[in-house]
Formats: C-alpha cells, structure tokens, sequence
C-alpha cells in the first residue's frame, strides 16, 4: 500500500534525518517507529475495508496510533 496515509515521513518532514538517525541508533525508537507503522496500516486497512472492523476496534486503534505519534513526536524534539 504506497498511499498509506499518516506515514511519519509525511507527518515530521522536517524531521526526516532524525527519525533515520534514531532508527539506527535508539532501539526503542526503532521499536515505536516499528508499531506506529504497523498500527497505520491496520488503521489504513481498516478505512478502506481491506479488512473491514467494528468502529470501537478502528478508534482504538487511531487512538493507539496517537499515542504513539505523541511518543515519537517527544523524541523527535527533546534537545
């Protein structure tokens, strides 16, 4: 799916070298960047009924999906 929306390159352009950087460097921002990834497609996949879900399972998954965005965003801008 190359139209996935909400991809983190899209949503933090400006930090595009520091989430590669931290991909390498930082385990657990690997592994939040991992799941956000996984959690949008399902998000995706679920908007699009690919594999269609009742609405209390889709909002808790853009909620989780928030979550983790909050989280990345943290580490994307503490100096």
């Amino acid at each position: 799916m190359s139209n996935t929306p909400h991809e983190l390159h899209e949503e933090f352009p400006e930090h595009a070298e520091a989430m590669t950087r931290l991909k390498t460097s930082d385990m657990h921002f690997a592994r939040l960047a991992e799941e956000y990834h996984e959690i949008n497609r399902a998000v995706h996949r679920a908007e699009t009924n690919v594999e269609p879900m009742d609405d209390r399972a889709e909002t808790a998954l853009r909620k989780h999906r928030a979550h983790l965005k909050d989280e990345i965003y943290g580490f994307l801008t503490k100096g």
